[in-house]
């Protein structure tokens, strides 16, 4: 959240992994360290009028100012989705996005990074994929819940470790790459409008950056991208008209896929 400072401090009964997880997002993020001293994070978040970084016994949570739920990282829908396209079943975004082993993917919008985290196993080891992440903070976040989240009943999961996260606004790090240098950019401005059945982003809804798509964005994907463009938006969004994505229409759900071929 742009103007308030981040501050890390521990869950309330820490162990010695906590202070060590504590230390490691202090010198990540350049951040001053609290201790908790039996305060509630509410409180501590009103006295030092800050976002808090908090260290649990094996993992990190982040809690922006005044909200009332933290952020934390979960594989979300990618853990079923991948077990649906190990059976050899229909996954709308790889048919999308088309990608091939040894491909590389440039995720503009990583948010939790499930549509990332598909393209990884699709592309496999000897591929590449990059998300982006515009808040430092979550880009923390996710960055390290794809290293260290407990994927022993869900070996499918072990391509996250194959993820890079960048910490920095999509159009940013977009202009800094030469052309042709992914196969694929996709784009997923996921807060265009609030779909009520997906609670489980409405902690990133607060942490997250919200950005919009715009003319410059679109055009740099198209510069950098090989392949394609994907975007993802509401069904009613004027997106894909509006910047000439061929639409995959999928009846009776929320979201399509549009896509642009270079």
């Amino acid at each position: 959240m742009c103007g308030i400072k981040t501050i890390v401090t521990t869950v309330g009964r820490p162990n010695q992994h906590s202070f060590e997880l504590a230390e490691k997002a202090c010198k990540a993020l350049e951040l001053p360290f609290i201790e908790r001293k039996k305060k509630s994070l509410q409180k501590i978040a009103e006295e030092h009028h800050a976002n808090l970084i908090v260290a649990g016994k094996l993992s990190y949570e982040y809690l922006p100012f005044e909200s009332e739920e933290p952020f934390f990282f979960h594989p979300s829908s990618a853990a079923f989705r991948l077990k649906r396209i190990a059976r050899g079943e229909h996954e709308p975004f790889l048919d999308v996005a088309k990608l091939q082993k040894g491909d590389t993917f440039l995720d503009c919008t990583l948010g939790l990074g499930s549509d990332s985290i598909v393209a990884a196993y699709a592309v496999g080891d000897i591929g590449l994929v990059i998300g982006c992440e515009g808040n430092p903070n979550v880009a923390f976040i996710v960055r390290e819940g794809l290293r260290s989240y407990d994927r022993a009943q869900l070996p499918l999961l072990s391509c996250m470790d194959h993820i890079q996260v960048v910490s920095s606004l999509a159009i940013d790090y977009l202009k800094q790459q030469q052309d042709n240098a992914f196969d694929v950019v996709y784009m997923d401005p996921m807060f265009e409008e609030t779909i009520e059945e997906s609670k489980n982003f409405s902690p990133l809804r607060v942490a997250g950056l919200q950005n919009s798509l715009t003319d410059e964005w679109v055009e740099e994907a198209k510069r950098v991208a090989k392949k394609r463009v994907v975007l993802k938006a509401h069904f009613r969004s004027p997106l894909f008209d509006q910047y000439h994505f061929k639409r995959d229409i999928r009846y009776n759900a929320k979201f399509h896929y549009g896509v642009i071929e270079l």
